[in-house]
C-alpha cells in the first residue's frame, strides 16, 4: 500500500535558472524502509523538504493515501503523520528530554498551567514503549549524540508520525550506535510506520533498506528492491560510472619528523573543576595521517580548536617543530604553515555572503599578483582549475550562502590542500559529502601524506578513520584511551567500545 505517491514533482531556483528537481515520481510504501540516495546537489535533500512541507514544488502533485495534498508547512506535514529528523539536532540543551519531546504538546490545566509531572510519565512511557535508553527527566546537555537522536525519534512518535525522514542519521554515530538505531528502525518498520533514510553509505543502503531510490541531476536514476543490486549496481546509479573502493594503504616506514607535538595537554573551561581535554601528549609526523575518534562531546572539537589555534590551552604545552607555539592564535600558527578543513564550515571555514572566488583567493594573492596588481588572468585560471578539479557545482561569482553544504566543503577543500605545505588539519572531511567526492577526499589526504606533509584527521565517523589513517588515538572524555597502528588488527566494535569508554591497558 503507498502511503506517498510523488508525480512529476519539479523544483526551480532564480527563477528557473537552477533546476533541482525535474519530473520526480516516486511511491513510498506502508511499512516500509527507503534509502534516498544520490550524490551532492542530485536533490535528495530538497525532494525531502518537498515532503516534509520545507519546501514547494514549482510543479507536480502530491498524493497522501490516495489523496491529492497540498503542504504547505511542516504543520501540514505534522497532521499527515510526516515528520522529520534532521542532520543538525534541534533540541534544547537546558531542558530535559520530556520538555524537549513535549514542547507545543504540553498537558495543560484549565488552559493556562503546564502540568510536568503528567508530561514526565507520558515521555517516560514512550520510552518504555520503543525500549529507548532514555530517561524522561535526563538533562539534553548530558545525553551521548546517539542518545539525543533518541530524542529526536522520540518527538515524532510522541506525535504519533507514521511516516519517519532521516537526513544521513549515523554520520556522528559509533558501530554500536549504528547497529542500536538500525535494529529500532527495523522494528517501527515492522509495526507498520514507513522510514525514509537519505543516506551517502553504500553499505547501510544495503544493510538496513528494503527499496533504494537514485537520484541523479535532479532525476530518479532507478528504484531498486535492495536485496537485488549490489553496491557497485548502485554506485553506478548514483554517478553513471564504475566506482570502486580504493584500499588504504598504511604507511609505516620511511624516515619521518615530528612537526607538531602536545605535551601534556590540559584545557578547562571557566576554570572548571572537570577539564574539557586532560594529559594529551601525542606526536604527529611528516609522511603520516594520524586519525583521532571518539563520540561527540568527548573533547574531539576542542581537540581541533587547540591545534587551530582558538581554543586556549590550561597547562602543558604545543609544540611545532622545535617552537613553543603554546597560546599562539589561529592567524600566527597559519602563517607558520598551518592549513586547516574546520568541522563548522560556514561560520569559521568561509565567508557565506562572499563569492566563491572571493573564498577560493585569499591564500594564493601573492602568487595571483602581477607585480603590485592582482592579475585577473592568474586569478579566472586558478579559480576555474580548484572549481573543476574539486568539481564544485558552482559559478565562481555565485554567493557561498547559495551552495549546498556539500559544495562549500569542496570549496573550503580545494583552497587548503593546495596551500598545505607543513601540516594540516582535517576535521569531518567529508561530512555531507557523496561516495565519488568522498572518495577523492581520501585520495589527496594521502596524497598529501606521500609528499611529506603532517596530516592530522579527526572524525566521528570510525570508518573515515579507519579508511584514511596510519596510526589512530580514541578519545574518550576527553583523555586519550588508546593509541596504535591501523594495521587492521582492530576490529569496529572493539574500537566503538573504546570510544564508549572502555578503558584499555597500555
Amino acid at each position: 500500500m503507498d502511503v506517498i505517491q510523488l508525480k512529476e514533482i519539479t523544483k526551480h531556483y532564480c527563477n528557473g535558472q537552477i533546476s533541482v528537481l525535474e519530473g520526480v515520481s516516486l511511491d513510498i510504501r506502508k511499512g516500509e524502509i527507503l534509502c534516498i540516495a544520490g550524490e551532492n546537489g542530485a536533490g535528495k535533500t530538497t525532494l525531502m523538504k518537498i515532503i516534509y512541507g520545507m519546501e514547494q514544488p514549482n510543479s507536480g502533485s502530491i498524493f497522501i493515501d490516495g489523496t491529492k495534498t497540498v503542504l504547505r508547512s511542516p504543520l501540514d506535514a505534522a497532521e499527515y503523520g510526516i515528520g522529520m529528523v534532521h542532520q543538525h539536532f534541534m533540541l534544547i540543551d537546558g531542558f530535559t528530554v520530556a520538555q524537549n519531546v513535549t514542547m507545543g504538546q504540553e498537558r495543560r490545566k484549565l488552559g493556562m498551567f503546564t502540568q510536568s509531572n503528567a508530561d514526565m510519565a507520558a515521555v517516560q512511557s514512550k520510552i518504555d514503549e520503543y525500549g529507548l535508553e532514555l530517561k524522561a527527566d535526563q538533562m539534553v546537555e548530558d545525553l551521548t549524540v546517539g542518545q539525543m537522536q533518541q530524542v529526536e525519534i522520540l518527538r515524532l512518535l510522541y506525535r504519533n508520525c507514521r511516516i519517519l525522514i532521516l537526513d544521513e542519521p549515523t554520520s556522528v554515530l559509533t558501530e554500536k550506535e549504528v547497529n542500536w538505531l538500525f535494529s529500532k528502525l527495523r522494528d517501527l518498520a515492522s509495526s507498520g510506520r514507513t522510514i525514509i533514510l537519505i543516506t551517502h553509505k553504500l553499505n547501510e543502503i544495503k544493510n538496513i533498506s528494503d527499496r533504494v531510490a537514485v537520484l541523479r541531476k535532479g532525476r530518479i536514476s532507478g528504484i531498486r528492491l535492495t536485496g537485488e543490486v549490489t553496491q557497485q549496481d548502485i554506485a553506478m546509479m548514483m554517478f553513471d560510472s564504475n566506482i570502486v573502493d580504493t584500499p588504504h594503504k598504511a604507511d609505516f616506514s620511511g624516515l619521518k619528523k615530528a612537526i607538531l607535538t602536545f605535551d601534556n595537554v590540559e584545557v578547562r573551561k571557566n576554570a572548571q573543576k572537570k577539564p574539557l581535554l586532560s594529559g594529551i601528549s601525542f606526536q604527529a609526523s611528516s609522511h603520516e595521517i594520524l586519525g583521532f575518534c571518539g563520540v561527540a562531546g568527548n573533547g574531539l572539537g576542542v581537540l581541533e580548536g587547540a591545534i587551530g589555534g582558538f581554543i586556549r590551552t590550561s597547562s602543558g604545552r604545543i609544540l611545532h617543530l622545535d617552537d613553543d607555539i603554546t597560546g599562539l592564535g589561529t592567524r600566527k600558527i597559519r602563517r607558520m604553515g598551518f592549513s586547516y578543513v574546520p568541522a563548522n564550515r560556514m561560520a569559521m571555514g568561509s565567508c557565506p555572503s562572499a563569492t566563491v572566488r572571493d573564498n577560493l583567493i585569499p591564500l594564493r594573492i601573492n602568487k595571483l599578483s602581477c607585480g603590485p596588481f592582482l592579475s585577473r588572468r592568474k586569478i579566472d585560471e586558478f579559480v576555474n582549475d580548484r572549481i573543476s578539479r574539486f568539481s564544485i557545482d558552482a559559478r565562481d561569482k555565485a554567493l557561498v550562502s547559495s551552495l549546498s553544504g556539500g559544495n562549500i566543503q569542496k570549496m573550503i577543500l580545494s583552497r587548503e590542500i593546495m596551500n598545505a605545505d607543513d601540516f594540516i588539519l582535517f576535521s569531518q572531511p567529508t561530512w555531507g559529502l557523496d561516495y565519488s567526492s568522498g572518495e577523492f577526499v581520501h585520495s589527496q589526504i594521502r596524497e598529501l601524506r606521500d609528499r611529506g606533509v603532517c596530516v592530522i584527521v579527526i572524525s566521528y565517523n570510525l570508518d573515515e578513520i579507519l579508511a584514511v589513517s596510519d596510526r589512530i588515538i580514541v578519545l574518550s572524555k576527553g583523555r586519550m584511551v588508546a593509541q596504535f597502528f591501523n594495521d587492521g588488527t582492530r576490529s569496529k566494535e572493539e574500537i566503538g567500545e573504546l570510544m564508549l569508554g572502555k578503558e584499555e591497558i597500555q
